[in-house]
Parts: structure tokens; sequence; C-alpha cells
């Protein structure tokens, strides 16, 4: 729970409501890639390496139970429960 307050304070300082829907969207993904097993620095260090030429209508590739398969043994981390 000590990461629920911290993150609470430190929502204030997002300095307007599109930092804090960022942050959001930052700990959305964090969260996914640890539910999933996957390292999180690993999966967003895959997704934003391809993100630049990867077509809008294939987006459904690159959330984390879908990079999985992609990434290396290294990757893989204990999911959080």
């Amino acid at each position: 729970m000590r990461g629920i307050a911290i993150g609470r304070r430190n929502y204030l300082f997002a300095g307007a409501d599109s930092g804090g829907e960022r942050a959001a969207a930052m700990y959305s993904l964090i969260g996914s890639a640890r539910l999933n097993g996957i390292d999180p620095e690993a999966y967003l260090h895959y997704v934003i390496e391809r993100i630049a030429d990867h077509p809008v209508n294939r987006i459904d590739e690159l959330p984390p139970w879908n990079v999985a398969p992609h990434l290396p043994a290294a990757a893989k981390a204990a999911p959080i429960r």
C-alpha cells in the first residue's frame, strides 16, 4: 500500500491534467507487464524500439500478453498477484 500513498502525492505535481493522464497510462502499461510476468523495462524497451514504424491498424500486437513470446527469457519476471 505504500506505493499508492506515494503515488497520490506525486500526482499533485503532474503539472496538468494531461500530465496526470500520461502518468496513468504509463502506470497501466507497467502494471500490465508485471501482471503478465514480464520485466516492465524490457517490455517498454521492445515497444518503444518498434512503435514508430508499427502500423496503427496493428496496435493490438503490442500489449504485454502479445509481446511476451518475442522477449528473451531474461525478460521474464514473477507475475504480481
